[in-house]
Formats: structure tokens, C-alpha cells, sequence
């Protein structure tokens, strides 16, 4: 079996730095961060910062997703478009019902479950481990064009031709059978 690369066959971007107060990369998703489906809890999603992004960005999306889903499609849980260039953070909790965190001009997209929201990790008992590729793309445009109830993946396709940069931070859950 090969892992799924979600970037494998993306255009190329320069790389730059995504942090987060609430899970290091590589680590496992706090309790908080996991469905509310999922005892402890409390999809909320995390806090995140950014810097050194390319030249030239005019905005970032930044999304959630799990290519380690039994779906065939993976799941993505989160996604943000048109979030100014002049940003470079969302406090955690940003993703929650109506976005309160996010500035001005950024809209959430539905999620695989059609939310528009956050939804927190909730991966099967007993199939493993799951990677969460959280995502901050730097755009060299200001708006990326998409309605807000366009799906992630479309999302992605449309931002395809417009990535100056990508910031990736991975994080992990399980749960036991």
C-alpha cells in the first residue's frame, strides 16, 4: 500500500510557515479538535499563524483534510476562502458556526459533511491512525471567485492555477477500537 500524498500531483509552490498554539506538527490533535461525535470533543478548530509568504500573495484559503478517510476521496473538514493578505492568523475557534474569528471578507465553505464549519476529527474506531493536512495557501489574486457553497474540492481546483505558496502542518488522530 502507498500513502496518499494529497500534493503529488499539485503544481509545485514555495514553501513558508504555518504554527499553531494548539497542536505541533506531527502531533495529535488535542480533544478539542475532534468531533463533537467523539467523546471530549468539541470541533473547534485550531489556532494558526503564518509567515513568509511568497511575493505577490493577494489572499490565503486555508483547509482541513484527511486523505486517510474510507471513502475513496478523503474528507475534508474545513475550508476557508478569501481570507486578506494583510492576515496572518485565525484564532482558534475561528471555524464555528458563523465564523466569528474570521476577518472580514473570509467565508467558510461546506465541509464534507455540508457544514460550513469546522468539523473535528472523527476517524473511524479501530482503523488507525489519520493524518490532518492543515493547509494555508498564499493566492496571487484577491478573491478566489468560488460561491460559498462550493465544495473544498472545487475550491482546490479553482486555487490550482493561483498557489504562489503553500504552508503545511500535519497533525494526527485515533481512536481505539
Amino acid at each position: 500500500m502507498t500513502v496518499n500524498d494529497p500534493f503529488a500531483r499539485l503544481p509545485e509552490a514555495a514553501a513558508f510557515s504555518v504554527t499553531s498554539s494548539t497542536v505541533a506538527d506531527g502531533a495529535a490533535w488535542p480533544r478539542a479538535q475532534f468531533s463533537s461525535g467523539v467523546p471530549g470533543g468539541e470541533d473547534r478548530s485550531p489556532q494558526l499563524s503564518w509567515s513568509g509568504a511568497p511575493e505577490g500573495t493577494k489572499s490565503y484559503a486555508v483547509t482541513v483534510y484527511d486523505p486517510d478517510a474510507p471513502t475513496g476521496s478523503g474528507f475534508w473538514h474545513w475550508a476557508v476562502a478569501d481570507i486578506p493578505a494583510s492576515v496572518a492568523e485565525l484564532p482558534e475557534g475561528a471555524g464555528d458556526d458563523t465564523g466569528s474569528g474570521l476577518p472580514a471578507g473570509a467565508f467558510q465553505l461546506p465541509n464534507d459533511a455540508r457544514a460550513p464549519r469546522y468539523l473535528g476529527a472523527a476517524p473511524p474506531a479501530g482503523h488507525g491512525p489519520h493524518r490532518y493536512f492543515v493547509v494555508v495557501h498564499a493566492l496571487d489574486v484577491d478573491t478566489i471567485g468560488v460561491p460559498a457553497d462550493t465544495t473544498p474540492a472545487v475550491l482546490g481546483f479553482t486555487m490550482a492555477g493561483h498557489i504562489l505558496g503553500r504552508a503545511v502542518l500535519t497533525a494526527t488522530a485515533e481512536t481505539a477500537a
